[in-house]
């Protein structure tokens, strides 16, 4: 989970992308609050080798498209859980 204060509004959809070719990889949500704009980046992995393949994905795209290049927002926090119980 990262936390953005605020969220970028920079399109970021490569992002999600990169992760989502990855096994193991369950789902990615960027979330903004409409008053705020702060914003909540959420991904799911089974593990944390899915997580460090994902992290992997997404600096290779990062090179490929030049993103590196320029300075961009980071995230204020970034934060590891392990889920316990879902529906």
């Amino acid at each position: 989970m990262a936390v953005w204060e605020p969220m970028p509004t920079d399109d970021r959809d490569w992002v999600l992308d990169a992760a989502a070719g990855v096994p193991g990889v369950h789902g990615s949500y960027h979330l903004i609050d409409p008053v705020t704009g702060n914003g909540l980046s959420i991904a799911f992995f089974e593990d944390e080798a899915a997580a460090q393949a994902a992290r992997k994905a997404i600096e290779k795209r990062a090179e490929e498209i030049g993103w590196n290049s320029a300075p961009h927002p980071a995230p204020a926090s970034t934060a590891m859980y392990d889920v316990i119980r879902h529906a």
